[in-house]
């Protein structure tokens, strides 16, 4: 289920199931800042058990769910809307997802999204950008998770670039120190594929420039810990500290061994590979100096939630950019999801229809049912779904993407059923939608040259029943073809729809 906006609720959450850790954040929001009331956070090393073939093994579901019973104790009583609950490389990456978050719905009672990694690093930037104070110019903000690594360069509050590598302090541990032994060989190939991923993105990031460079991870708070403690620096991560790390680290050859200040016993595992990425980082971009800030993803989302609250809901300003991309008629639009919304509120009862993530999805396709358009009028629709589907759409999830998708995809000529039995109980509601959807945009066919009247609609279970003024339909034959015509792509899926 989509993300509704929150109501006014005196506390809110955020859950971070990361790729090594997971974290929890309890907070009151108030007059539109957070106070924190509580955190919460455990090592469960979820990337740790993902096997050759991509697979999440048992095991590594058990630490997760074990670590969200405990979690649950803290969020149990909160209303839907008021927890958020966002999975990261692990979630992405792994093929039974779907079974490790049914689960984790059960426990935690509140809907799981997994996100995009350019979605993670605008909620890692905007729980920075709130952490610090602002500064004049540019910040560069870094985040070594577990599975992967973000970059975020910034404005006070805007990304102006955003991208996610596939790298890790745990993926690389897995690939380069599983056994715990630390030889020069193995540190040199996690720097050089660190490199190799870094590659692709340092001259984009280079070009734009920073004024400042922020940690946002315990990777590089570890890092800085640790420097500090051999006397270098007073927490900040340098050159200095990085190589004076590296030969203390490979001296030691063992993970058991890695007995530093600022390492906790159960990062010392993680440790060689999170400090090999962040030479690479330091190296590829040139820095000489990369400060430490608690705020990160799980902040982010709390202002994220806090935001849509406030009706600065990203996800409007990323459809409304869509729609300029490529070039949709705003007016159609506006006319289709204002026809969309009004069908709704007729049927909403009748077809269980009453949630706020409904209303929010039917006027989201509403809006970008037509961007297939700009690449080809014919299959309009499936471009359409291809676009929304796999583009990097700030504040959706992948859920929420993949819903949008594919009432754009169903919304004229065939309804693809079995895409939308694959959401199981939700894809009836979603498959109403849809009808919603195509029964405003056959309404305005004719695209606002023709003052259209009022109707009734009646909805039984699989069924829609239109009431037009008497005559009209008589003095209006494309309109009526229209809707027989619809009528006939409804009966495949077994739907009946009446038009009087």
């Amino acid at each position: 289920m989509p993300q509704s906006a929150i109501k006014n609720f005196p506390v809110i959450a955020a859950i971070d199931l990361g790729s090594n850790s997971f974290h929890m954040v309890l907070a009151k929001a108030d007059h539109g800042e957070i106070r924190v009331l509580e955190r919460l956070g455990e090592k469960v090393q979820l990337a740790a058990g993902i096997d050759e073939e991509r697979l999440l093994s048992e095991e590594a579901m058990q630490r997760g769910l074990d670590c969200l019973r405990r979690f649950a104790q803290l969020t149990s009583g909160l209303p839907q809307g008021a927890v958020r609950v966002v999975g990261t490389n692990a979630l992405r990456e792994a093929r039974n997802r779907s079974e490790f978050i049914r689960r984790a719905e059960a426990v935690l009672g509140h809907p799981v999204e997994v996100i995009s990694g350019r979605e993670e690093a605008r909620l890692i930037h905007l729980g920075v950008s709130h952490t610090l104070a602002a500064a004049p110019g540019k910040r560069l903000v870094v985040d070594i998770g577990g599975g992967s690594t973000e970059f975020i360069v910034g404005q006070r509050f805007e990304p102006l670039l955003r991208e996610s590598l596939q790298m890790g302090c745990v993926s690389y541990t897995q690939r380069y120190f599983k056994d715990g032994k630390i030889t020069p060989a193995r540190y040199a190939q996690a720097y050089t594929a660190a490199r190799l991923e870094l590659m692709g993105i340092e001259q984009s990031l280079r070009r734009l420039g920073w004024q400042e460079a922020v940690g946002a991870s315990g990777t590089i708070r570890a890092v800085g810990l640790a420097s500090k403690g051999g006397g270098i620096g007073n927490g900040e991560i340098t050159p200095e500290g990085i190589a004076w790390l590296k030969r203390k680290t490979l001296k030691l050859g063992d993970v058991e061994k890695l007995d530093m200040d600022g390492i906790k016993p159960d990062r010392r595992t993680i440790f060689p590979a999170g400090l090999a990425i962040m030479e690479a980082v330091f190296d590829a971009l040139e820095l000489q100096r990369m400060d430490h800030c608690e705020g990160a993803l799980r902040e982010g989302v709390l202002y994220d939630l806090l935001g849509r609250h406030h009706h600065e809901d990203v996800r409007e300003r990323t459809l409304s950019a869509l729609m300029e991309r490529y070039h949709a008629d705003p007016e159609q639009a506006a006319r289709v999801e204002a026809k969309a919304l009004s069908a709704l509120e007729q049927v909403a009862d009748a077809w269980g229809l009453d949630d706020d993530w409904h209303r929010e999805l039917l006027s989201w396709a509403a809006k970008v049912h037509e961007i297939g358009q700009d690449i080809a009028h014919y299959h309009y629709h499936k471009h359409g779904a291809y676009l929304i589907e796999h583009s990097d759409l700030s504040g959706f999830s992948r859920q929420d993407q993949q819903m949008l998708a594919l009432l754009v995809r169903g919304h004229r000529r065939n309804i693809p059923k079995d895409r939308f039995e694959e959401f199981g109980d939700e894809g009836v509601q979603l498959i109403r939608l849809c009808v919603l959807l195509r029964f405003a945009i056959l309404f305005h066919h004719i695209r606002g040259t023709q003052e259209m009247p009022r109707v009734q609609l009646q909805a039984g279970p699989k069924s829609l029943d239109v009431v037009f003024p008497d005559g009209w339909l008589q003095a209006n034959p494309l309109t009526q073809a229209d809707f027989e015509q619809e009528a006939e792509w409804l009966s495949r899926i077994g739907f009946v729809l009446s038009v009087r």
